[in-house]
């Protein structure tokens, strides 16, 4: 930026993340080392959003403000596209209504994405409508200022409240899965804490409904943890969880029921996302099979 190649330390990260920035004619990313006398090239020409919105892909808006948005995520639709022709997401969906959110963010394919939901999970998603706002919001969530109550449906029965706090690792031969891992064990040392609070709701036989409440947002927390402890998510066979007949394949239960947070513009906001018909349908078959 002093050099004026970027404006801001948010077009700088874009130039990076869009490939637009080669040292010694090799791409580097964020945190690569530049030595003296090294050959940085930056190709400055305007870079434009990645994302397309869809309008065919409805998202229903629960709360919004001038600064952010709470939308229902649906179960088994990405929140992001992972390639620029990918449209089938939520991010495609909302800014469909809502163009701004496109560039509120820092990641081009992201928008103004506060955090994610795993692709079959449901529930409540905080969306940034300004660049302002998704930097407060994601001080916010790394801070734990921003309260999330997760609902989930797993096997065993769970009774009382508990807290999760084994440290959580990518496991070692399987990228799409991640791994408990207690301090001193192989492959410890990548490990990152995390913390869930977990309190039975209601019994069924062989399983019980239970409310979640991670205190991280590490990648597949509430999942990993309660398969840690016995209690595999209906639904998440990447887990060893039971199949469901109400639920798609990939769906699993687990819907984010409430957000709480201080939005920079509507002051304190909680937000409840009604529970999706096809998590309904397995808590009615329970309750009539009791």
């Amino acid at each position: 930026m002093r050099l004026g190649w970027a404006s801001s330390r948010r077009k700088a990260r874009a130039l990076i993340d869009a490939g637009r920035v080669t040292v010694n004619g090799r791409h580097l990313g964020k945190g690569g080392i530049i030595a003296a006398g090294d050959d940085v090239h930056v190709n400055r020409l305007p870079l434009t959003t990645a994302l397309r919105p869809n309008p065919e892909i409805k998202i229903e808006v629960l709360y919004e403000d001038e600064s952010v948005l709470v939308v229902d995520k649906p179960g088994l639709i990405p929140c992001h596209p992972l390639r620029e022709s990918e449209i089938e997401t939520v991010i495609n969906g909302v800014i469909a209504n809502h163009p701004e959110v496109a560039e509120a963010g820092d990641k081009p394919l992201e928008g103004g994405l506060v955090h994610r939901l795993d692709n079959g999970t449901s529930g409540a998603l905080i969306v940034a409508r300004t660049h302002d706002a998704f930097e407060a919001m994601r001080s916010a969530i790394r801070r734990g200022d921003i309260a999330r109550r997760y609902l989930a449906l797993c096997a065993g029965n769970f009774d009382g409240i508990s807290e999760i706090a084994t440290p959580i690792a990518h496991h070692p031969r399987n990228r799409r899965k991640m791994i408990t891992m207690l301090p001193g064990t192989p492959f410890s040392v990548g490990a990152r804490p995390a913390a869930t609070v977990v309190q039975a709701v209601e019994s069924f036989p062989g399983f019980s409904l239970i409310e979640a409440k991670p205190r991280t947002g590490r990648r597949h927390q509430l999942r990993v943890h309660l398969a840690s402890i016995g209690h595999p998510l209906v639904g998440d066979g990447l887990y060893g969880g039971p199949e469901m007949v109400e639920l798609a394949p990939g769906r699993f239960w687990l819907h984010l029921r409430e957000v709480a947070f201080d939005s920079p513009s509507g002051g304190q906001i909680r937000i409840d996302a009604p529970l999706p018909a096809d998590l309904n349908a397995v808590l009615g078959r329970l309750s009539s099979n009791q």
